[in-house]
């Protein structure tokens, strides 16, 4: 599976983007999705989770009632919107697949990655 994520860029405060990820896979309903991110110096966090039948969604404490996480399986593309920006929200974010459900928190429980997309909010 070869995932490409895209949508990053610079942001004022209080902004908005939408980060997308596609995926090369014709199975894509299959695989659970995930956004990371990895600010400099820092280990790669989570943010987002979300099942396969998007029937489930998971969120990091600190993104949660301001990021939402959706997936359009007929397009093999996971969006990720992020509302509410904050300076503490810049990193390089990236978007991976998991062949597992549940409680996706960690980066060893999927097996493919794509290649990140900086964002960046200015205070």
């Amino acid at each position: 599976v070869q995932l490409q994520a895209s949508g990053g860029g610079l942001v004022q405060a209080g902004g908005s983007l939408r980060l997308s990820c596609a995926a090369s896979a014709s199975t894509f309903s299959s695989y659970s999705m995930g956004w990371f991110r990895q600010a400099p110096g820092k280990e790669r966090q989570f943010v987002a989770s979300i099942s396969g039948s998007a029937d489930s969604t998971r969120y990091a404490e600190s993104v949660k009632g301001r990021f939402t996480l959706s997936r359009n399986n007929a397009k093999n593309t996971a969006y990720l919107q992020m509302n509410i920006l904050k300076p503490e929200d810049t990193a390089v974010y990236y978007c991976a697949a998991s062949f597992l459900g549940g409680n996706l928190d960690y980066p060893n429980m999927y097996a493919y990655w794509g290649q990140g997309t900086q964002v960046t909010v200015s205070s």
